[in-house]
């Protein structure tokens, strides 16, 4: 898509809220603002968006007991961004694949 916008959010979850609120998710840069994540959209999907939310998951710490001994990592940090958008507009993420 663009430096702004990493992926959709294609969830069983999201898919739901999709259905009942017209909202859609993404998982955006860390340091997008919610009226760059509007432009993004609004230039990529050619829709208007009404709204953004936005909530930031930092990277957990991860162990695994291993043969070799203790294992740690951490999950990647993301920020996920939820657009609402204008009545009878919609966004088909299954067009372009």
């Amino acid at each position: 898509m663009n430096e702004i916008l990493i992926r959709p959010l294609v969830t069983e979850k999201m898919s739901a809220i999709t259905e009942k609120q017209n909202k859609f998710g993404f998982i955006v840069h860390l340091n997008a603002n919610k009226i760059e994540i509007k432009k993004a959209i609004e230039k990529a999907f050619n829709v208007k968006v009404l709204g953004v939310n936005t909530l930031r998951y930092s990277g957990k710490q991860k162990y695994r007991y291993t043969k070799a001994g203790i294992t740690h990592g951490r999950s990647a940090s993301y920020k996920k961004a939820i657009v609402k958008l204008a009545a009878g507009d919609t966004i088909d993420f299954y067009a372009n694949a």
